[in-house]
């Protein structure tokens, strides 16, 4: 009974040991993400935090000597141009004014009529210079039409019309400006000269010279005020852009007229944008690290409708995405397969069930992409967020693939 035992004993020993070599030999795969190399689009974008602001601000200073009456506007008061009173101004009696104060409001007067002037002849180049930029868009749209030019030529000709465009508005709204200020520095002489108080100079009434809001009241108790003194700031906040500040190496990248996504701003769905100008110049900047960074205005214009923006106001924080690189039928895997081994990028493809180690060359890249030049091809799968025990030849399963990709082994 002893040596049947012991000959059962030895026998399960044997198959003991033929199982753990037949286990070693073949071991059990590990599981792991993979995803499958493919071609589309991928743009490379610079992310940044930015904020609103109302495009063109205009402050509004007394026109003349006198006491100011109590200013009963709000920050965000609507006001009318030509209509709204912003303030009211008892002007001083012109008999107690010097020659030396009559002089200055003489040349008030010379100054704004200089600026009316000057002005007026900035709009009439803006008009002729669009004129032209709109046949030069024409010209291009017709040669694009007709396989005669690029896609580029055609997106810097939009772009060409785009700014003048805006540039005859902001010059047209200056001169808007330039006329008020030339009524004001008009009604403020007439005061100087008046040889004593009439009906017509005991108040003196400052009206808003635009459409739009009172983003600051800058004087709002009574007080007696000199010519030049701020009273309020006023802003058409349904005129908007952004101000957003960028690394200065990321800068050198963006050129005007690149896209913008606008997020986290509020609102339900993302808004769209363009690159109008960089700011030639930066400044310093201390991060949330303590680190010195010098940084760039990058200002960016909405293609969005007021209607889908209406919540915005001035000062406003958002989030952007500037378009710095952007392709179609780009060769490309996600960021996360990527590894350095040495100097080299590589990845881990699967073949026949194993991991098998790949040297690659990379172009562009993003947060979550990267565009592969050299070592791939398209239904390659390669390894996502590879473990340190996976390495060449390690048996791998993926846990899920792609349905309807075709495979590359």
């Amino acid at each position: 009974m002893k040596l049947t035992l012991g000959r059962l004993l030895l026998l399960l020993l044997v198959i003991g040991t033929a199982v753990a070599g037949i286990l070693s030999l073949n071991p059990k795969p590990v599981l792991v993400d993979a995803t499958p190399v493919e071609r589309g689009h991928l743009e490379v974008t610079v992310d940044e935090d930015g904020k609103t602001r109302v495009r063109d601000r205009y402050i509004v200073s007394a026109p003349l000597n006198g006491k100011l009456r109590r200013i009963g506007l709000r920050v965000g008061n609507q006001v009318v141009m030509g209509e709204t009173i912003l303030a009211i101004i008892d002007p001083s009696d012109p008999a107690l004014l010097d020659p030396r104060q009559r002089a200055m409001a003489e040349a008030r007067v010379k100054a704004a009529g200089s600026a009316v002037e000057q002005t007026e002849a900035q709009v009439r180049e803006r008009k002729a210079n669009l004129e032209l930029a709109r046949l030069e868009l024409d010209r291009i749209q017709k040669l694009h039409d007709s396989g005669g030019s690029t896609k580029r030529e055609l997106d810097a000709a939009n772009n060409h019309f785009r700014s003048e465009t805006e540039q005859l508005a902001s010059i047209e709204f200056g001169l808007k400006i330039a006329r008020y200020e030339l009524e004001q520095a008009q009604a403020a002489l007439l005061h100087a000269e008046a040889g004593k108080p009439s009906p017509d100079t005991v108040r003196y009434d400052v009206v808003s010279p635009i459409n739009g809001r009172v983003l600051k009241v800058l004087q709002e108790s009574a007080a007696v005020v000199q010519p030049g003194t701020p009273l309020l700031e006023l802003g058409d906040t349904t005129d908007l852009e952004l101000e957003i500040d960028v690394l200065s190496t990321d800068a050198v990248k963006i050129q005007p007229g690149a896209r913008v996504f606008i997020e986290h701003w509020g609102g339900s769905t993302p808004l769209e944008g363009y690159v109008h100008l960089v700011e030639p110049s930066g400044f310093t900047k201390i991060s949330a690290l303590g680190v010195e960074e010098q940084r760039v205005n990058v200002i960016a214009r909405f293609e969005e409708p007021i209607e889908r923006r209406e919540a915005l106001g001035d000062g406003f924080r958002i989030e952007a995405r500037i378009v710095v690189w952007e392709a179609d039928d780009v060769l490309k895997i996600p960021t996360s397969a990527l590894f350095r081994d040495g100097e080299q990028w590589a990845v881990f493809v699967i073949e026949n069930e194993l991991a098998q180690q790949r040297h690659i060359k990379i172009g562009q890249r993003n947060r979550l992409e990267v565009e592969v030049q050299e070592g791939l091809s398209a239904g390659q799968l390669v390894i996502e967020h590879p473990a340190d025990r996976i390495g060449p030849g390690t048996k791998v399963q993926p846990r899920k693939l792609p349905a309807s990709v075709p495979i590359v082994e």
